[in-house]
């Protein structure tokens, strides 16, 4: 894979402007655009239409991604600044698919709260819309306007219950720590500059190989890790994500959980493999250390959490940490396990966004009865609503990796990059990979036994009703989950299908 990416290759398709390519992109704007104007000029009553624009607008966007990855052809635009190759597109479709389950699990959401249905969703395509171009970002530059495209819209939606005070406060709390990690990330951004003289991707490779010694060199690239390290929330950079995701709507809550981390590794994979990969004896350590703290810390004060979205939080942290492993490990042997580390990344990204969406979607569903996330609310709740019972263990198990739900996939791509390492630091983070997975499902399972076995804290049995859009979201969700348990290579071949493949220019 590293040698594809560095080596010159004569067969790419050099417009200046492909626009087949812009084509999700593209699509996304007209969306986001006509829901703005919806919302501008039609009444109250009629903005119910809204959700129907975005999620049709994020379905019509996912077509180009369809016809684009058949067509096979990789585009490189803007000098290589812009491309769109297998990754790009393999990641496009992640976040569409995910935007249009937030929608679904929104709309009863923010129609039953009263709240501001057109700028909710124009505010959510915009922020898909900078991580789509995030998918494709080959220079520091672009990644720099489509972190800040995608970050914008969440600090407003973090904070979009606006007479909440803890609303606000997880708002102003993202927006702050949010400010602070892009500094430190652009300050970064420039050492790197000013040591390359260039900003694309693969220019900085061939120039870092050539300047190793030079110090502020690996204070550039921690600097900019650092700042990625917050939107993935990686320990010690994750104060915020409990307080954010708690304070925040459930669906915005469920929309950071996935889409935003996932955005983050996007840009840590193609800086890492493509930009900073001769700078291994840095960043190497650095995730390794990073790693362990964040699955260790973000495991044990998990296990404490009373509320069920807090407890989500907390466990978002573990589970980014797991996903750093493989880049922890793709360091190993002179870098032979960048492939398997890359493949492993990328499908856990796929699988961790079905069960973490469908278990905060489960959470709404039965906050509309309960009125709260309180883990003790969901007592004796198989009682009154087996389906939803049935639906959060099947999403908590697969998130502590339990076969046959496609959890244990991702845990087993991350052992496997490990093995692939083979040395014995690899071997240690593994050891420790394994012990958080046993300490995870304590908390998992805790969930699990309030609503099959403990009795219902106020006695009424009255059932849930599942808005249908909700209902389709969870059921997207559980089929994705049960599928990939069963037939793993339905995700595995994405994660496989998922490398980089730039020309140089």
């Amino acid at each position: 894979m590293l040698a594809s990416v560095l080596a010159q290759t004569n067969g790419f398709d050099r417009p200046t402007i492909d626009y087949h390519a812009f084509a999700p992109e593209i699509v996304l704007v007209g969306a986001l655009v006509l829901v703005l104007v919806v919302d501008l000029l039609l009444d109250e009553r009629s903005k119910g239409i809204t959700p129907i624009i975005a999620g049709l607008g994020l379905l019509g966007a996912f077509v180009p991604i369809l016809t684009l990855g058949l067509d096979g052809a990789d585009r490189l635009m803007f000098d290589g600044a812009y491309v769109v190759d297998d990754f790009a597109l393999v990641m496009k479709g992640l976040f569409l698919l995910t935007g249009y389950i937030v929608i679904l699990i929104s709309t009863q959401y923010i129609t039953d709260g009263d709240y501001y249905e057109g700028e909710y969703y124009f505010l959510l395509l915009s922020s898909l819309l900078g991580m789509v171009v995030m998918s494709s970002a080959r220079d520091l530059i672009t990644i720099f306007v489509a972190l800040e495209l995608l970050s914008i819209p969440a600090y407003m939606l973090a904070g979009w219950r606006k007479r909440d005070t803890r609303s606000n406060e997880a708002a102003l709390k993202y927006y702050l720590l949010g400010v602070l990690a892009s500094g430190v990330m652009l300050y970064g951004m420039s050492l790197i500059y000013g040591a390359a003289g260039t900003t694309v991707l693969v220019d900085i490779a061939a120039r870092l190989g050539e300047l190793r010694d030079i110090p502020l060199l690996s204070v550039g690239v921690v600097f900019i890790l650092v700042g990625f390290g917050f939107k993935v929330s990686a320990v010690p950079f994750h104060q915020w994500a409990p307080d954010t995701y708690e304070g925040a709507p459930t669906p915005v809550a469920a929309f950071l959980s996935v889409a935003s981390k996932a955005a983050g590794f996007v840009a840590l994979l193609q800086l890492v493999f493509l930009g900073f990969f001769g700078q291994r004896e840095v960043w190497g350590p650095f995730f390794w250390i990073i790693a362990a703290a964040t699955m260790t810390v973000g495991n044990l004060i998990a296990l404490r959490q009373t509320n069920a979205v807090r407890l989500l939080a907390y466990s978002s942290v573990a589970q980014a940490g797991f996903m750093l492993v493989p880049l922890a490990v793709a360091a190993e042997r002179d870098g032979v396990a960048a492939d398997s580390a890359l493949t492993a990344v990328v499908t856990y990204l796929l699988i961790y966004a079905a069960m973490n969406l469908g278990a905060f979607g489960t959470i709404i569903a039965i906050a509309r009865k309960t009125r709260t996330a309180e883990i003790s609310s969901f007592g004796g709740l198989f009682s009154y609503a087996p389906g939803l019972t049935l639906l959060m263990t099947i999403f908590l198990f697969s998130l502590a990796g339990i076969p046959p739900l496609g959890g244990w996939i991702a845990k087993f791509v991350v052992f496997r990059a490990v093995a692939d390492a083979g040395t014995t630091s690899a071997w240690i983070l593994g050891v420790i990979v394994a012990v958080n997975a046993v300490v995870a499902l304590f908390y998992y399972a805790n969930i699990a036994r309030e609503m099959w076995f403990n009795p219902v804290p106020d006695g009424d049995t009255t059932p849930i009703a599942v808005p249908p859009s909700l209902a389709l979201g969870l059921g997207l969700t559980v089929v994705g989950v049960l599928a990939v348990g069963v037939f793993p290579s339905i995700v595995t071949h994405f994660g496989e299908l998922a490398t980089f493949t730039v020309a140089v220019p």
